[in-house]
């Protein structure tokens, strides 16, 4: 099944003034999709799962589900929308976007962590005097905010037809 061939078609005139009419029926897009939160709540229905280097949710799909149709599956239980912003991009990517945004002041420090595991920053560690803070960098920073984009719940095989019945019933 593919995910947007539920969705509500919408008729949309893309004629301008003094032109002969142009409407398309399109699907609706902009149509918001949740699946019930009681049935993702449930963590037994989950198997935690660490995206490969270059793996997309397509093939993710392919690997657990058997067919990559079921991508919007996996970006619907993990609440993410984005296949830019919401997975973890590829080392070259990644250093790209560290270069761009960054600059040469990647490395300078961004904050500190305790032993404790708290962030803090310079002041702190400066006025409380801490010296077990250990200092992270702007490229630091970055590399741990796109590893924790790896781990993701993947709905077990056995409750995804439940799954898909529940997406139809939503689109009706």
């Amino acid at each position: 099944m593919s995910y947007f061939s539920k969705f509500p078609i919408a008729v949309i005139d893309f004629s301008q003034l003094g032109e002969e009419k142009q409407e398309y029926l399109i699907s609706d897009i902009i149509t918001n999709v949740r699946l019930k939160s009681n049935l993702l709540q449930n963590l037994t229905y989950y198997e935690e799962y660490d995206i490969q280097h270059g793996e997309t949710p397509e093939m993710i799909s392919e690997k657990f589900y058997g067919t990559p149709l079921y991508h919007w599956v996996i970006m619907l239980t993990n609440e993410r929308y984005d296949y830019i912003n919401d997975f973890p991009m590829q080392q070259k990517s990644l250093e790209a976007y560290i270069e761009e945004k960054y600059g040469a002041s990647q490395d300078s420090i961004r904050h500190y962590v305790t032993t404790d595991g708290y962030i803090v920053n310079s002041d702190f560690v400066n006025a409380a005097g801490v010296a077990d803070a250990t200092p992270v960098t702007n490229y630091e920073y970055e590399i741990a905010l796109n590893e924790e984009k790896r781990r993701i719940k993947l709905i077990e095989p056995d409750i995804l037809g439940e799954v898909i019945r529940q997406f139809r019933e939503i689109m009706k």
